[in-house]
């Protein structure tokens, strides 16, 4: 029997010292708009939505199980893809005083070639804010 294969990842958990500060971060700078939503077992949670993939937040030390076994807010590496060009990230990141750490640079993503950014969330996460390369 062939192995079972996964198709895309449907949402990930970001661990979170403040999601009030995460939530600004990321739906004012990076444009993800918040989500608050109750789990069929009665628990409120917030989360990020962007295309058709979700952030689910969890505050640090308030964590909802299952989760992760160290479970530590600011130890995210994040790639999102863009269609803008990165030229308008460069200008919105500095008109809206975030610091870009490194870029642009050339990466290599899971289909295509990347020219890349990277800024950090309020927690110290490396944000990486890619446009693909058709070369």
């Amino acid at each position: 029997m062939p192995q079972p294969q996964l198709s895309t990842l449907d949402h990930f958990v970001l661990t979170v010292a403040s999601i009030p500060d995460t939530l600004a971060f990321y739906e004012d700078i990076l444009g993800m708009r918040r989500d608050f939503f109750t789990t069929a077992q009665g628990e409120q949670r917030w989360a990020l939505l962007f295309g058709q993939m979700k952030i689910n937040l969890h505050e640090a030390g308030r964590e909802f199980e299952p989760k992760a076994r160290h479970p530590t807010a600011g130890s995210g590496d994040l790639c999102f893809l863009t269609d803008a060009p990165l030229q308008a990230w460069v200008d919105h990141f500095n008109s809206r005083n975030v610091a870009i750490e490194a870029g642009p640079v050339r990466r290599t993503g899971a289909r295509a070639a990347l020219m890349s950014l990277y800024v950090r969330d309020p927690d110290g996460n490396l944000v990486e804010v890619s446009e693909a390369l058709h070369d």
